[in-house]
């Protein structure tokens, strides 16, 4: 529905999509993007639901389950999540989180995200009475997403990653989408802004719309579990952080056994002057 005053996405009704996009491709290297959005409703506690999405990718006006776009997408997502679907996890929700992807992945309602997510954060941006903004930044391959929900007129950070890689070319969208539950979803206004980056002749000469979206992350998304603080920890130990860990622990009992034997000597050897 679009007013003067801003663009709903949904409105508080069930099953109910919609979306925006750019009509021309963004062909900048060096980006940021601030959002003023306000999501808000009837729902009570967690009857309500379910978010809306911020899209970098090479697709547009494509309807899917994904917060009301496709699936397998190729490119950046925010999240702006709501609602829980997991009720086993452990994050408070709302919750804001991260997904790059070369169209290999798919995004799992149930578990909201969780396998796929590179990194997010709790942020408490629904029925606020207040203006709420989320910016977005990604330079020389370091994505940043920062939040102002707090009617303070200051950023504060939420996600900050390096080693992403994004091509020009793509496009700018936001949707929203609601199931069971819904809320109203609005875009007041999306606007973009250059950052002038100096960047090495080598990069300059990179075609930088055949690059395909990736991240050079240490441990793969799939071996992150819930944090109640709202971040990540690691999950189950691999085999090479069990090898170093029990070669710690042998190195350490040696070196206590030579340190008792060195003790246990000077005081024999104490014990025989004194007789």
């Amino acid at each position: 529905m679009l007013t003067s005053q801003y663009v709903r996405l949904t409105p508080d009704e069930r099953s109910k999509e919609g979306s925006i996009w750019n009509h021309l491709p963004c062909f900048l290297k060096d980006w940021e993007m601030h959002v003023h959005f306000k999501v808000h409703g009837a729902g009570k506690k967690n009857l309500h639901g379910d978010g809306i999405a911020l899209w970098y990718t090479r697709d547009r006006l494509v309807p899917g389950p994904v917060f009301g776009s496709k699936d397998n997408f190729h490119g950046l997502a925010i999240f702006l999540d709501t609602y829980p679907n997991d009720e086993t996890t452990e994050r408070v929700f709302p919750y804001i989180s991260v997904m790059v992807n070369n169209g290999s992945l798919s995004y799992d309602h149930s578990k909201d995200g969780r396998w796929t997510e590179l990194a997010g954060c709790t942020a408490d941006f629904r029925n606020r009475d207040h203006d709420t903004f989320l910016a977005v930044r990604y330079s020389r391959g370091r994505l940043t997403v920062m939040t102002d929900l707090e009617d303070k007129n200051e950023w504060k950070n939420c996600i900050d990653i390096t080693g992403v890689r994004l091509p020009t070319g793509y496009y700018f969208g936001a949707s929203a989408g609601t199931g069971d539950l819904s809320d109203n979803h609005d875009i007041i206004s999306m606007k973009l802004f250059q950052l002038m980056v100096e960047h090495t002749p080598d990069e300059e000469s990179i075609d930088w719309t055949k690059i395909e979206p990736s991240v050079n992350f240490l441990k793969s998304p799939k071996d992150n579990v819930d944090d109640p603080t709202g971040n990540f920890r690691s999950g189950p130990l691999t085999g090479w952080r069990v090898f170093l860990l029990l070669l710690c622990a042998l190195l350490g009992i040696i070196v206590c056994a030579v340190v008792g034997a060195v003790v246990f000597q000077k005081r024999q050897e104490r014990n025989k002057r004194f007789y």
